[in-house]
């Protein structure tokens, strides 16, 4: 039974599945695609949350540490339950150009 889920990034999968020997398609996939170490994934996380922005939920947070988008229509892509103003697109893209 599942008693509660929190979305995570491919950062913290990959530092989780790294200690084990097992799972060797999983770290390839992992090393292949993830962009961030976990230490910079965290603190990514912290200033989208530091926006204080009620519309960027956890999954939000986890998807946009995993695909770095760049763009606005990128961002949309993660967005697709919420619309974003300009001025909080523009702030997102800001702190997510960085890494």
């Amino acid at each position: 039974m599942i008693h509660s889920k929190t979305p995570v990034t491919l950062a913290e999968v990959q530092d989780i599945v790294g200690k084990l020997d097992e799972h060797q398609e999983l770290k390839a996939y992992l090393k292949k695609f993830n962009k961030l170490k976990k230490d910079k994934s965290e603190k990514l996380k912290e200033e989208l949350v530091a926006l204080k922005n009620i519309k960027v939920k956890d999954e939000h947070l986890a998807k946009i540490s995993d695909f770095l988008p760049t763009t606005a229509e990128d961002l949309k892509k993660i967005f697709v339950d919420v619309g974003l103003t300009e001025e909080e697109t523009n702030a997102i893209l800001e702190i997510t150009k960085k890494y």
